[in-house]
């Protein structure tokens, strides 16, 4: 599976990815400063996860009716930067044949997948 990671994200869950050979674009190396919008276009067009820690890709997805590939928004906050990586990589492993198609929301204590709309 392939992502796309937003800005918002911490660079050690891009590594961490990376290292465990999924392949990541990270927008800060490609096209730093880019609107939401552009960002979640750019996935789509990618055929891309979406990785984020920005809760408007939320309101864009079911308020704005924006398509997307699948979008994964982690609420981590308190948590060390390698801990969040550690927890990013193993959602996406253990899930990664519902992430497609689906907005999941990752935090501490629980992890939620729904079904985007417009599938």
């Amino acid at each position: 599976m392939n992502f796309l990671a937003d800005e918002s994200v911490d660079f050690p869950i891009v590594k961490s990815l990376r290292e465990n050979n999924f392949t990541v674009d990270y927008i800060p190396e490609i096209k730093p400063g880019i609107p939401d919008e552009k960002v979640i276009k750019l996935a789509r067009q990618k055929n891309r996860v979406l990785i984020t820690a920005d809760k408007d890709f939320g309101d864009l997805t079911y308020i704005g009716n924006k398509i997307s590939e699948g979008i994964i928004l982690y609420r981590l906050s308190g948590m060390s930067n390698p801990e969040k990586a550690e927890l990013v990589l193993s959602v996406i492993k253990n899930h990664i044949s519902e992430l497609k198609g689906s907005f999941t929301v990752i935090t501490k204590d629980h992890t939620r997948i729904k079904t985007l709309p417009n599938r």
